[in-house]
């Protein structure tokens, strides 16, 4: 019997959406990186059928498109996805920085790690620490719509890392300037603490565009 008679399992392709959509978070894949359909069902364990309606899950998301030529292949951000994300960023971040001021130690936990990562040269992992950190940020806001919705946006923002031509000298700074949060946060100046995370979401927003506008995209 052809695979196509078999039903397509909703939650299977949801699983595997999600599955995909992590590695894109871990920096696995980047901007235009083909993705194969067939390798890809035999890693997941899933039909083709079922990789291709994740496929469908993640362009709804704006993480992969069907280029000619080409199938499905990783997106790639342009100016106007940063500026949105950034906007979305901003609102729901500062929002966030005064629920997790209860515990900054969920924040703290996440500096750490990034640190050790960067103490071993590992700045694959830095950058997915440093999603973590504003996934937390968010996640103290205890609403499971939000977490949803900031993950597929961190999804997308690190396929605009994924571009920078060299990690470390790009989330290095930004390193510091999370362990200078957790600290403000510790220390109970909230308000200095949303100052400088604007500071900070301005300052990365900027540098992204301007490389994106070397990409000529």
């Amino acid at each position: 019997m052809s695979e196509h008679a078999f039903p397509i399992s909703i939650s299977a392709a949801a699983r595997a959406a999600d599955t995909l959509r992590e590695h894109i978070i871990e920096g696995r894949y980047r901007s235009g990186e083909p993705l194969r359909e067939t390798s890809l069902a035999r890693s997941l364990g899933v039909s083709r059928n079922t990789v291709r309606e994740s496929f469908r899950m993640l362009a709804e998301d704006g993480l992969v498109e069907h280029a000619p030529n080409r199938g499905v292949t990783v997106r790639g951000l342009a100016a106007d996805d940063i500026e949105d994300i950034y906007r979305i960023r901003r609102a729901l971040e500062l929002l966030g920085l005064e629920a997790v001021a209860a515990d900054p130690s969920l924040l703290s936990d996440v500096v750490t790690s990034a640190e050790e990562a960067a103490e071993a040269g590992d700045w694959l992992a830095v950058s997915t620490a440093d999603l973590r950190f504003h996934q937390t940020i968010v996640a103290a806001l205890a609403s499971p719509r939000l977490d949803a919705m900031f993950q597929r946006l961190l999804a997308e923002l690190r396929l605009a890392f994924a571009d920078m031509p060299d990690l470390r000298e790009f989330h290095e700074p930004y390193l510091r300037r999370n362990r200078d949060l957790v600290d403000l946060l510790r220390a109970g100046d909230v308000p200095a603490a949303r100052k400088e995370l604007t500071s900070y979401l301005e300052a990365a927003e900027r540098q992204i565009l301007g490389m994106l506008r070397r990409l000529d995209r």
